[in-house]
């Protein structure tokens, strides 16, 4: 079932690359949630993306104000290589068991590749989805979208 805008996000607690829990309900009341699904860590367009990510994470809005937070169904361990070759400065989760969990209650799961579509949910302080946008596998997403759904929380 897809998570659609307007819809609370549902919530979901899974370990970043560095093995610490974060659960996405952490964050209400504080910060505007990026959650953003993508396939497969150290892939070319997925390190393209999240690398833009990094770069411009400055003019998503104030680091107080928004969290990225990124999903895949890779290790922990995969994650972590993969932030330390990238330095990415923001949380790498792991939807690796149940395998692709979270991302099935997002509606972004790709049952027979076994991963995630490119799914990007704008969720604000309150638990709410306010933006969304699923791109086929191959489809680089636009970070000037995040940035237009992020100014009008």
């Amino acid at each position: 079932m897809a998570v659609d805008v307007g819809d609370a996000a549902p919530d979901f607690e899974l370990r970043d690359q560095h093995g610490a829990p974060v659960r996405l309900s952490g964050f209400r009341g504080d910060r505007n949630v990026v959650l953003v699904f993508y396939p497969l860590a150290f892939s070319g367009v997925c390190t393209g993306e999240l690398c833009t990510i990094r770069d411009e994470l400055p003019s998503l809005g104030d680091p107080d104000d928004v969290q990225v937070l990124a999903v895949s169904v890779d290790s922990m361990f995969a994650l972590r290589a993969w932030s330390d070759q990238e330095r990415f400065d923001f949380p790498l989760l792991s939807d690796f068991w149940p395998h692709g969990g979270t991302a099935r209650d997002y509606g972004v799961f790709d049952e027979e590749k076994g991963l995630a579509l490119r799914g990007t949910f704008v969720i604000d302080t309150e638990g709410v989805v306010r933006w969304k946008v699923v791109n086929a596998i191959p489809d680089a997403r636009d970070i000037g979208e995040y940035r237009k759904a992020l100014a009008e929380l």
